[in-house]
């Protein structure tokens, strides 16, 4: 006899497995130039990723888990340019 949790795609710990690997796909952190800036996140996700350490999508499309000090950097030109744009 089979119970919900033996059966795939029903739920259970096949689901659960597949969610969590796709989970850590997309939250690697992106190569590249971004981490050589600061960038423009909404201030509520900021305080979100800091309570539930999820991590953060930017302007320019950049996602990572903030955890820097972002004075230190310059601000991503592509966040700047997007924000401008938003609000000019």
């Amino acid at each position: 006899m089979s119970t919900p949790l033996d059966t795939p795609d029903q739920g259970g710990t096949t689901t659960l497995d597949r969610e969590l690997e796709e989970l850590i796909r997309e939250e690697n952190i992106e190569p590249g130039d971004h981490e050589r800036f600061s960038h423009y996140v909404k201030k509520d996700k900021i305080l979100e990723s800091a309570i539930t350490g999820k991590p953060v999508r930017a302007l320019c499309g950049k996602k990572w888990t903030p955890g820097r000090d972002p004075e230190k950097f310059p601000v991503c030109p592509t966040c700047k340019e997007i924000y401008e744009s938003l609000v000019g």
